[in-house]
C-alpha cells in the first residue's frame, strides 16, 4: 500500500481525531491563508473569533527562510500523487504559519527544529535543507523519520522530536483542506433515504399515514428541500 494511501485509511474513521487535533479551528472550504476571506459568509466563526483570526494573521512571526523550509518539508512528507495535489498547494505552509502565530506553544520548537535542520543539513552536505537535493534532504529525513526506541544515534533525537510535530500538523493542515477532505472521499452527515414507517408496523397498531401527506414527505426527489409549515403546524410543503 502507498504512503498516502495508509494515512488516508487511518484518517478515514476520524479526521479529527486526538492526534491530529493539536489546531484550532479552520474554515470549512479553505486552509487560513493570507488569501482568505474572513468575512465569508461560509467561514462559520463569531465576531470575535473572525477578529481574532485577522488579529493572528496581521502578525510576523516566521521568516520567509522557515517558511520555504516549511513548504519544503510539507511536501516531501504529502507530495502530490495522482488523485490530488501536495500539501503546499492545499494551503498547509500557510495553515501552519498561522497555527504558529495563534498557538505560541509551536513557535519555538519550530523554529529550533529548523534550525537543527539546517545544521543537520550543513554538517552533512553544507548547505541549508531547502538547497539540497531531492535525494539529500530525503536521507535527513529518513534518518527522523523512522527509528524506534533501541536507536544508537541519540544526537538525531531533536529532528525526530520535530519532524513529528511538522508530520502532525501537515497532516492536520491537509486533510482538513478542501482538497484533503476530497482526496478522502468523505462527504459528510447525510440523510439516508426513509420512507416512512414500514406498513407491517402501521398495520399492527391501526394507523396509516393521511393520503395527502404521503407525496409531501415520501419523495426522494425532494428529500433535500426544507419543510414548510403554517403558524399552527400544520404541514404546507
Amino acid at each position: 500500500m502507498k504512503r498516502r494511501d495508509s494515512i488516508k485509511t487511518l484518517l478515514v474513521g476520524g479526521v479529527a481525531s486526538a492526534t491530529l487535533a493539536t489546531t484550532s479551528c479552520r474554515s470549512d472550504s479553505e486552509v487560513l491563508g493570507e488569501n482568505t476571506e474572513i468575512k465569508d459568509k461560509g467561514y462559520g466563526r463569531t465576531e470575535a473569533e473572525k477578529l481574532h483570526d485577522e488579529k493572528v494573521q496581521a502578525e510576523i512571526c516566521l521568516v520567509e527562510h522557515e517558511l520555504n523550509t516549511i513548504a519544503t518539508l510539507c511536501d516531501l512528507i504529502l507530495p502530490a500523487s495522482e488523485t490530488a495535489g501536495s500539501a503546499t498547494e492545499a494551503g498547509v505552509p500557510e495553515f501552519i504559519d498561522f497555527i504558529v502565530k495563534d498557538l505560541p506553544t509551536h513557535q519555538l520548537p519550530i523554529q529550533g527544529g529548523i534550525m537543527w535542520l539546517d545544521g543537520e543539513s550543513n554538517r552533512r552536505f553544507e548547505k541549508q535543507f531547502v538547497d539540497c537535493s531531492n535525494a539529500q534532504q530525503k536521507e535527513i529525513l529518513d534518518d527522523i523519520a523512522f527509528w524506534d526506541e533501541e536507536d544508537k544515534t541519540p544526537e538525531l533525537h531533536p529532528g525526530r522530536i520535530f519532524f513529528d510535530r511538522m508530520r502532525n500538523l501537515t497532516l492536520t493542515g491537509y486533510y482538513t483542506s478542501k482538497m484533503g477532505i476530497n482526496d478522502l472521499g468523505y462527504a459528510g452527515n447525510r440523510p439516508n433515504l426513509w420512507d416512512g414507517v414500514p406498513q407491517e408496523v402501521l398495520d399492527k397498531h391501526g394507523l396509516d399515514y393521511p393520503e395527502a401527506w404521503k407525496p409531501k414527505f415520501i419523495n426522494h426527489e425532494t428529500r433535500d428541500d426544507a419543510a414548510i409549515w403554517d403558524d399552527n403546524g400544520n404541514l404546507l410543503n
